[in-house]
């Protein structure tokens, strides 16, 4: 057998269907299902473990800069957002709202909201929270000294999305928000590119996912900002995935919430704020970058196991013999460190044959998975299957057996190997799929044609529209199903007109079709 031969784990590959395989890599890999409301996901173990690992580490470079967690109310009262009319304007066809708080019999064994029990004032679901905590924060702030304030909280949201998929886009999800307040411009803005610069770096070292962090155009702006940032990163199909956002708001929320402080010379002045997030959209991130047609490669960092441990009992005498030495095993695995954590490793002792659990890690991605038999045992040996390195040139499952000792003190190490591998091969990835040559609407055109089935991105030099300007060129490219990413930082020089508008470049855009 050869590897054109190999039957994979999934249904379907990439190539066949990269939609269905999304799909088939969450069902198969038991990170999520459906709940029975549109839009709403159940995140099973694996899939919330994977979250729980994001959480942990994301939460100490948010306390690491200075911000403290707390926690907002799910409902904000309608009139919050009226205040601020464009931040309003950007949320409300996704807006879910309360409007009752009771319910009645309908008298044919159904229920229905009480007509009695009508909120005086309609309460919307929370699809973000710059208003309720701008109404706390203008409470907290009086003077100069109770800046910058720096707050975040982790939360569930609501925006009542018409095309939903799993992680991707969902009506409800899970995030961190962070917001703060600073006496000046320049304090806000350093805050605001601290925070994208942690985005960043958390994706490129704890997701192995390569990113380009830059500034979005004027139309893809949050609601009510005056700079918004992201990172964003290329999923196997070529199209862009934006994985985090930090906003400079200005004083625009400062003034519609009343905050503001006495300064040092007793006159009253605006705050100015920011706001940063991701979200649960960062696993699907995961899945597109790293997963391959067996299922899911999980990055070292995020998994919730890191090595797995399968005994191969069966049923006997020496299954007593075999479990104390897995068990042994898995105690000299968890006392090593790597990446300033003990390794996580997870014996499993479950029922069933262990070629069909090998398969069930594999689907998950879990790094390391460790086969041991009766004779491993007896000659203290195992048998490791890398996920990353999963198959052989003939096709058969790439099993390479050690001595115990051999291989426990190199744990460390292969995870390590496996987190940058898998970094490398995404970064390589990335880069053969962006290009620099596409210098008009026609190569635009060309490049992203409908036979091009993962096309990347293209980088190209503009002169940075704004207003009726900007709407033309968002037209032009919407034609072609592509939108602006970002303007990347630290990108070449420019040169020459802009192919959009005939001016002078002033900047390089990615361009890109996007989730």
């Amino acid at each position: 057998m050869s590897k054109s031969q190999i039957k994979h784990a999934l249904p379907v590959t990439r190539a066949e269907d990269f939609a269905q395989w999304y799909q088939a890599v969450i069902a198969e890999a038991e990170l999520a299902e459906e709940s029975g409301v549109r839009g709403c996901m159940v995140i099973k173990p694996w899939g919330y473990g994977i979250w729980e690992r994001i959480q942990k580490l994301m939460d100490e470079r948010i306390k690491e800069g200075g911000a403290e967690n707390c926690y907002f109310p799910l409902f904000i009262p309608l009139s919050f957002f009226t205040r601020e009319a464009e931040h309003v304007e950007g949320f409300a066809k996704e807006m879910a709202v309360v409007t009752h708080h009771r319910l009645i019999s309908d008298g044919k064994g159904g229920l229905i909201p009480d007509p009695e029990a009508k909120l005086e004032e309609p309460l919307i679901v929370r699809p973000t929270s710059e208003t309720v905590i701008g109404a706390a924060m203008a409470r907290w702030i009086q003077s100069w000294r109770d800046l910058p304030m720096l707050t975040n909280q982790w939360a569930n949201v609501v925006r009542w999305e018409m095309r939903t998929r799993m992680f991707l886009r969902t009506s409800e999800f899970l995030w961190q928000e962070g917001h703060t307040a600073h006496a000046d411009e320049a304090d806000a803005v350093a805050e605001t590119l601290r925070a994208l610069e942690m985005y960043r770096s958390f994706a490129e070292d704890v997701l192995a996912m390569p990113v380009i962090a830059g500034a979005k155009p004027e139309n893809e702006r949050f609601p009510g900002a005056v700079e918004t940032y992201s990172i964003e990163a290329m999923m196997q199909d070529g199209k862009a995935l934006q994985a985090g956002t930090s906003h400079y708001l200005g004083t625009t929320f400062a003034r519609s919430a009343g905050i503001q402080y006495q300064d040092k010379a007793g006159t009253q002045a605006l705050c100015h704020t920011t706001s940063w997030g991701v979200s649960t959209r960062l696993i699907g991130g995961v899945i597109m970058t790293h997963g391959d047609d067996d299922g899911l490669r999980t990055p070292p960092q995020i998994a919730p196991q890191q090595v797995v441990i399968l005994p191969m009992l069966r049923d006997n005498d020496g299954d007593a013999a075999l479990l104390d030495y897995c068990a042994a095993l898995r105690s000299a695995i968890a006392g090593h460190m790597v990446f300033g954590e003990k390794v996580r490793v997870l014996l499993d002792k479950k029922p069933g044959k262990a070629t069909a659990k090998r398969w069930g890690w594999v689907k998950k991605g879990v790094p390391l998975i460790l086969e041991i038999g009766g004779r491993d045992a007896e000659g203290g040996q195992v048998s490791v299957l890398r996920r990353d390195r999963l198959w052989r040139e003939d096709g058969k499952a790439n099993f390479i057996g050690m001595p115990q000792d051999s291989f426990v003190a190199s744990v460390p190490a292969e995870l390590e190997a496996i987190q940058r591998a898998l970094f490398d091969e995404a970064l390589a990835r990335r880069d053969a799929q962006i290009s620099r040559e596409v210098a008009d609407l026609a190569g635009l055109g060309a490049f992203f044609s409908e036979d091009k089935a993962f096309p990347g991105w293209a980088e190209m030099q503009w002169s940075r529209p704004t207003g009726a300007a900007l709407d033309k060129v968002v037209e032009q490219l919407k034609a072609l199903k592509l939108t602006i990413r970002n303007t990347p930082m630290g990108a070449a020089p420019v040169s020459g007109v802009c192919p959009f508008t005939g001016e002078p470049a002033v900047e390089r855009i990615l361009v890109a079709r996007a989730y």
